[in-house]
């Protein structure tokens, strides 16, 4: 094992830096670094979350690591062993044109769902696929730890572009759905062996084996939830977004009680139930800029001002630890299950085999072992159907500069009810997104 790490995380001023470093820390013994560098292009980001690990590290005893922060690429990918990548190209600003423009036409407006969730795909495309050019050229042998979302378009646009990059995208959703599943009905996640399938922020589970009941739990967890509406866990709690999210679960499974849902699919089954019960005015961007954003500026300003003593506060649930102990599977070669992001290749074998899906896989020092799964009904697979070809169109519309390819894409998205209102959101969302977007013709 490697015991002198250089480690970057691009998108270094996110408000989720310090959980991941958290993460890093406490997983110091077997995941030993020795130099951690934050890289972002916005230098005030930059400023504060260098203020906040910098008081992290004196906290956590750990004042020798060496810590560089950059706007500088060279700096910050030069002969580095990991990146854990989380950008946001257009930052929040933008985030909140996602969300309110489809809702000006009764639309879902939601970051990675919807039109919303293809708007930042656009813009996230080309932000993701300069941070894999950076490392090709720096340092072609680093591991890519994605979190950069929407995941699945993501991962389609670098399947082509870098097809032998070392990257591993992944999303902690189901981490967080579990762990809240498990604290409302008292189970212990970690006893949990779980069969998902589908695509990012769209799939079910099959099956939830138990090893210390030794037991499929999932047909319990939905006959419980038909009964009970779900609370936040910890790590939300306060959060009323989320906890309108999770009572709507109750609801999901009473409609279709054979799979338990990932709870993003409200935005796909119940758009106009979902429309109907956001602000136009103040979306879910909003609550993220006067909450975790204002409190990540107040917590810099504290430090710059002098105080140190118990000001760091943060809690983002499995956030930083998952994406840490993928790290730490690959550097120690000790395969573990994760849910990844990645091309089918026949794992759910009645799916094309270029769809990019998110199942179950064993991660190691060579990187994804995805588990081959049963085939899937024919309900669950029309909806993912559509959703791959939207969201290839999509992708197609990148590469290709293709304003028609585009519209195809938002016209088959499944929240999307004619081709007019496509075309209406397409076009403002061209004009909003003038400055990230291809140019499209």
């Amino acid at each position: 094992m490697k015991d002198n790490l250089i480690i970057t995380i691009a998108g270094g001023g996110s408000t989720y830096t310090p959980g991941i470093v958290s993460a890093l820390l406490s997983n110091s013994s077997k995941f030993p670094i020795t130099e951690m560098r934050l890289y972002d292009i916005n230098p005030k980001r930059n400023k504060d979350m260098k203020l906040i690990i910098n008081q992290l590290l004196i906290d956590k005893d750990r004042q020798d690591m060496k810590l560089v922060v950059t706007e500088n690429p060279e700096e910050a990918f030069t002969n580095v062993d990991f990146v854990f990548s989380q950008i946001r190209v257009g930052g929040l600003a933008m985030r909140e044109q996602d969300e309110k423009i489809p809702l000006k036409y009764d639309l879902v407006g939601q970051e990675t769902c919807g039109l919303g969730g293809f708007a930042y795909g656009l813009r996230s495309i080309g932000g993701i696929l300069e941070i894999v050019g950076y490392v090709q050229q720096y340092a072609p042998d680093a591991w890519i730890l994605n979190y950069t979302n929407p995941e699945s378009i993501i991962s389609e646009a670098i399947r082509r572009k870098y097809p032998d990059a070392n990257m591993i995208n992944v999303c902690d959703m189901t981490i967080s759905l579990e762990e809240t599943i498990a604290s409302n009905f008292g189970y212990d996640r970690k006893n949990w062996i779980p069969t998902y399938y589908g695509l990012n922020h769209y799939g079910w589970y099959s099956k939830i084996y138990d090893t210390s009941l030794k037991r499929d739990v999932m047909p319990e967890i939905i006959d419980k939830l038909r009964q009970v509406n779900m609370d936040v866990a910890e790590f939300n709690e306060g959060d009323r977004y989320w906890a309108k999210t999770y009572q709507l679960m109750s609801a999901m499974v009473k409609y279709f009680p054979e799979a338990l849902p990932n709870n993003y699919l409200e935005y796909y089954w119940f758009p106009d139930l979902m429309v109907e019960n956001e602000d136009k005015y103040f979306t879910r961007a909003n609550m993220v800029m006067e909450g975790r954003e204002a409190n990540t500026r107040k917590m810099a300003e504290q430090i710059r001002n002098g105080e140190t003593e118990d000001i760091l506060h943060f809690n983002f649930g499995e956030h930083g630890n998952y994406i840490v102990d993928i790290a730490v599977a690959i550097l120690n070669d000790e395969p573990k299950r994760f849910m990844v992001i990645t091309p089918n290749k026949g794992s759910i074998p009645n799916l094309r085999e270029d769809a990019v899906v998110e199942v179950p896989a064993y991660i190691g020092a060579t990187g994804v072992e995805q588990l081959a799964l049963h085939p899937i009904n024919d309900f669950h697979k029309g909806m993912m159907e559509a959703q791959v070809a939207a969201e290839k169109l999509l992708v197609d519309a990148f590469f290709e500069n293709s304003y028609d390819k585009a519209l195809q894409a938002f016209t088959l998205n499944q929240t999307v009810p004619s081709a007019r209102a496509a075309k209406q959101v397409l076009d403002e969302m061209l004009i909003a997104n003038k400055d990230y977007w291809p140019e499209l013709h």
